[in-house]
């Protein structure tokens, strides 16, 4: 293993508009090469748009998702990945043969797609079919994992996930700033979003504060460090159909540290050198080698009924 660069991006998706995101996708993998970044990384949906799918019929998704890997986004993302010689992450929603639909993510190279992974908590459309198996996969001599939003809360599957080898796990959201039963949380004032330029102040705060930033920095470098993996996450900023975002995209090392973080107020992204010697001296491989599975997989793996409750989706 080589050290190996990676970018993040964050940027302003509009709702079922696959032409336009794909052309700010094109954008800013053609900057992320020119930095040398092997590979570049997108937010959930970051294709199609994804707020605005939970008031939509299943005829109309199944308009809107595409089939893998015969679809048009696919064959762009190929060409995206072929003229900058770059490694490209992204997200849509999914149709297979018989009508199902799911939230997907892609990784895309040069000879097309390299992995697929459908999430396994989805929410948004009651039409989506909840994915049921991790995806690992190796590219530049590194392991990769990918875990969609809802499921890397869910911690175990983010073990799982370090466990089946990822080194790297890509954690594309579309999060923050909505309503939750946790102090602080809420929507963002989408009049603070169209003023940014003339008070980002009052923005920043909301951005930074309880409903944004702050609630994220509680768990996901946690993620990282109890793993000893690097994540990176990526996440939208500005108006996904009625909800503002407020990005913070960013690449966390084993240690738990922030390497690179998207903190303007609009397109961005960032990247950051992964380098393979942190991966065993980070505190998360040794308590992956301490671990004693006899003591606790029965308790783990008990029957379980699985219940999500979303609380902003529920209430509306």
């Amino acid at each position: 293993m080589e050290n190996l660069k990676i970018s993040t991006a964050q940027f302003e998706n509009r709702s079922g508009d696959k032409v336009y995101n794909l052309s700010v996708i094109e954008n800013i993998s053609r900057k992320a090469a020119q930095q040398g970044a092997n590979v570049v990384a997108f937010h959930e949906c970051s294709i199609t748009g994804y707020t605005f799918a939970r008031h939509l019929s299943k005829e109309q998704m199944l308009d809107l998702a595409e089939f893998i890997p015969d679809g048009p986004s696919i064959a762009r993302l190929t060409e995206i990945a072929q003229t900058y010689n770059i490694a490209v992450l992204a997200g849509l929603f999914e149709k297979d043969e018989d009508d199902n639909l799911f939230k997907a993510y892609v990784c895309i190279d040069k000879n097309g797609l390299v992995a697929k992974y459908r999430k396994l908590h989805p929410f948004i459309n009651p039409y989506l079919t909840p994915g049921d198996q991790y995806c690992v996969f190796d590219l530049y001599g590194w392991t990769f994992g990918i875990l969609i939003c809802y499921d890397n809360n869910v911690i175990e599957n983010v073990r799982a996930t370090t466990l089946l080898g990822a080194n790297v796990i890509f954690m594309p959201h579309v999060t923050m700033c909505t309503p939750s039963t946790r102090p602080g949380a809420g929507f963002v004032d989408s009049n603070l979003w169209e003023n940014r330029e003339t008070d980002p102040t009052s923005l920043r705060l909301e951005f930074e504060g309880m409903k944004g930033r702050d609630w994220l920095m509680k768990w996901l470098p946690a993620r990282a460090y109890d793993n000893g993996i690097y994540a990176v996450f990526s996440n939208p900023i500005g108006m996904d159909d009625d909800q503002l975002k407020n990005g913070c995209s960013m690449i966390i090392d084993p240690f738990g540290d922030i390497l690179a973080e998207c903190r303007t107020l609009g397109d961005d992204f960032v990247t950051a050198t992964l380098s393979p010697e942190k991966l065993t001296q980070a505190g998360g491989y040794r308590y992956i080698n301490a671990r004693r599975p006899e003591l606790y997989r029965d308790i783990i793996g008990q029957a379980h009924q699985s219940e999500q409750k979303v609380v902003w989706l529920t209430e509306e």
